[in-house]
This record gives C-alpha cells, structure tokens and sequence, in this order.
C-alpha cells in the first residue's frame, strides 16, 4: 500500500481513537499527524497538479519549457563543452586507443572505383589492346578480388599512427569542432521538442516519487511529536 495513505490513515485513526476514547493527548498527536502528513501531501500533490485557487500549484508542467531548456543548456554546457571534445577527439588519437574504422570500410562499397579503373584503363593506350581480349568484360572477374584488396589496403592504412595524426589534426580544428556542436545541439533540441508537459510530469514523478512519499510519513511522525509535547505541555 501507499506510504502516504498508510501514514493518512493511520494518523486519522488515531484522531477518531483519541475522540471517540475521550483521550486528549491521543487526539491531540492524531491531529497534529494528520496535520503534517496532510500538508506534505498536498505540497507534493501541487507539484504535480494545477490546483484550483491554489497559486504556485501544478510548478512542474507550468514550468516546462523551463525545464527543457535547463536540460539543453547541462547537456551543451556541461557534457559537449569544446574541451571534452577536443579531450576526447585527443584520447582517441593515442596509438593504443586507435578508433576502430574495420566496420566503416567494410559497408563500403567501392565498385564505383573498380568501374573507374575501368573506364581510366579502355581509354588509354592499353584499350585497343583490351578489345582484342574481349573488351572490359575480360576484366569483370577481377572485380570482387579488387573490392577485396583495398579495402585490406585501406584496413591497413587506417591503423597506422600517422592516419591518425591526420584525423585528429583535421578534427581537432576548430571549424570542425563548432560544427559538431551544432550538430549536436540540434539532435538535443529535437529530442527535447518530442517531450509533452504530461510526458516530463511523469518522467520526474517517476523519478522522486518514491523519495517524495517518505515526506509525507516523515511529516505525519513528526507532526506526532510535535503534538505530543504540545499535549504534555498543556497537561
């Protein structure tokens, strides 16, 4: 069951208890419990929710656009900073953490060069010479064992230090790194602009609802004590 009602109830009870027992002190630590359980509930309640006639009720979806652009600017301002991404981009162009290029080349598809080749071979002085042999189609076999070889070439190249001293030279230059943010920002904001109040509501009520739920009994215990010394005192 629910902290909060358990805590409600069991503050009610123990006012409907002293009442009905006809013992003061009882009602008095029932009320004052059910007073400060009452109150973080309805303070936790108008976090949420827009009460009517209740100003300041319903602070997380009034403030929304708020809370978007507070996560816009922590993610721009604290994580993609132009220093972590020249950190970055620089711990990347260490020998031994060397980004692995093998599944970018692999997707690629370099029949347009093999067909380059082709066309740069029947028209030179060695295309008479091909057409007596059949024309480009002789060569047409060598395709898949070209494709092949390059991209072990271009493996190869890609895992050699000075590779990687040009990469990180050309992404460590500061047009290449304002651009990167750019497009970073862009990918945030339009995430951030697929977020309804209702959907941000639940994400962070979500997130402290079970840590807003121990305010409520921490709220009813120690309205208890309060009204239990209120009651000796008067005793």
């Amino acid at each position: 069951m629910n902290k909060s009602v358990v805590t409600n109830l069991i503050a009610a009870l123990a006012v409907l208890g002293g009442y009905l027992l006809a013992q003061p002190v009882l009602l008095t630590v029932g009320l004052f419990a059910l007073s400060g359980a009452i109150t973080n509930w309805l303070a936790i309640h108008m976090l949420f929710e827009k009460v009517p006639g209740l100003y300041g009720s319903g602070v997380v979806p009034s403030r929304f656009e708020e809370f978007k652009e507070g996560i816009a600017h922590l993610m721009m301002k604290q994580f993609f900073t132009e220093e972590n991404i020249e950190r970055f981009l620089s711990q990347q162009g260490n020998a031994e953490q060397h980004i692995d290029l093998q599944p970018v080349i692999e997707k690629l598809d370099l029949s347009p060069a093999f067909d380059a080749l082709v066309s740069t071979v029947s028209q030179s002085s060695l295309g008479g010479m091909l057409s007596m042999f059949g024309g480009t189609d002789a060569i047409e076999p060598l395709r898949e064992p070209f494709m092949e070889k390059m991209k072990t070439s271009l493996s190869e190249i890609s895992q050699s230090d000075q590779f990687y001293e040009l990469l990180k030279a050309e992404l460590e230059q500061s047009n290449v790194i304002d651009d990167m943010r750019l497009k970073i920002e862009d990918i945030v904001n339009q995430r951030l602009n697929e977020l309804t109040p209702q959907l941000v509501k639940e994400i962070v009520q979500d997130m402290i609802k079970k840590h807003l739920g121990w305010l409520v009994v921490w709220g009813g215990i120690f309205g208890g004590l309060i009204g239990l010394v209120a009651a000796l005192v008067q005793g």
